[in-house]
């Protein structure tokens, strides 16, 4: 099928989004050119830096789905995936429900192209719901008739912000962000959050890889330092080794020294109130 003919109304394939460039990281279909040429552009960015934007894509796709394992084998049977992106294998609810037969996932986005495909994908997952929200309003989402109707929020659940708060450029509105989504968890409920690290990156490099996201329909991208994203988790548990690499998050492992924090990627952990 030509690519012109699969484009939902009110998307422009010549702007690349985000989405669909993690999509093409992870070897998906679901992207156009323009997501494609902007993806690579990253991929020889990461190349300069010592990384690879695809495997750290790939391990942070594996973080979401060991976290969300974790805690369903613990028993949280509610997840709340804000910016839940393009569906790919093992989504959060087909993790969750291996676990957990009955467990209720509401998926976040406002990209209308994911929006599609996911109303697509779970037409038939009755314990499974897609609603638009903006990641920037997380009391909208939280306060949606449609997400209350699904989970019960006076029950444990999980909020999910996977790889999307880096693209709030601003660091005080980002950090505002984080902040009202851990004062809306009540006790026994948990934050999993993962977030690009600036790591040992030159001025050069930061300003290329902002330059291409700023092109993308995001409108920019930030990376941040660990005190930055650990703030994120400020009053909550963390579980397993703490904020590390996305690669060395186990939920048995134990905090300590030799994460390599030097190398720029993506961070992640997960909270408990």
């Amino acid at each position: 099928m030509a690519e012109a003919d699969r484009v939902p109304d009110g998307v422009n394939p010549s702007v690349p989004n985000v989405a669909r460039m993690y999509d093409y990281y992870l070897g998906g279909r679901d992207n156009f050119a323009s997501d494609r040429a902007a993806a690579e552009q990253m991929i020889e960015l990461g190349r300069r830096m010592g990384n690879d934007a695809r495997q750290i894509a790939k391990h942070n796709r594996a973080f979401l789905g060991r976290a969300v394992r974790m805690l369903a084998e613990a028993g949280v049977r509610q997840f709340v995936d804000i910016g839940a992106g393009l569906p790919t294998q093992d989504n959060v609810h087909q993790v969750a429900q291996r676990h957990v037969p009955d467990s209720r996932v509401v998926y976040v986005d406002h990209d209308p192209v994911v929006l599609v495909h996911a109303r697509a994908l779970l037409a038939r997952e009755p314990n499974v719901l897609a609603v638009e929200g903006d990641l920037r309003d997380p009391d909208a989402i939280l306060d949606d008739p449609q997400v209350i109707g699904h989970i019960n929020p006076s029950e444990p659940y999980a909020v999910l912000m996977v790889a999307v708060l880096h693209f709030i450029p601003d660091d005080a509105e980002a950090a505002a962000i984080a902040a009202r989504v851990r004062e809306r968890l009540r006790p026994g409920c948990y934050l999993v959050l993962s977030h690009l690290y600036e790591g040992d990156v030159t001025e050069d490099d930061a300003r290329a890889g902002q330059q291409v996201y700023s092109g993308t329909a995001s409108g920019g991208l930030a990376r941040r330092g660990y005190a930055d994203i650990a703030a994120y988790f400020g009053g909550l548990e963390l579980l397993g080794p703490g904020v590390v690499p996305v690669a060395d998050w186990q939920a048995d492992a134990s905090p300590g020294e030799g994460y390599d924090l030097v190398k720029p990627g993506i961070l992640a952990g997960v909270g408990r109130v």
